[in-house]
């Protein structure tokens, strides 16, 4: 049985609240409760990739102190870097 969109959305709430990083889980987790009910099919792609990556990097990526991986470099990455300085 194929995964819907809303149990996906589920998983990757219950992902961005546990993390091995107080900081990134907070970010990530103010972050989905927010805007992941609009995120399409690429963009739970682009999200669900992003959390596969390391919380330390994570963390530098959306605070713009490294330059996330072309794969990753997306709108998705801008969207959080917009919502964390709002």
């Amino acid at each position: 049985m194929a995964e819907t969109d809303d149990i996906r959305r589920k998983r990757l709430l219950y992902r961005c609240r546990n993390r091995g990083m107080l900081e990134t889980s907070l970010l990530l987790r103010k972050f989905a409760d927010r805007y992941l009910a609009e995120l399409d099919g690429a963009e739970l792609d682009s999200f669900e990739a992003l959390l596969d990556a390391n919380d330390n990097q994570i963390y530098a990526w959306i605070l713009g102190q490294e330059a996330p991986p072309e794969r990753l470099d997306n709108r998705l990455i801008q969207l959080i870097r917009n919502y964390k300085n709002a």
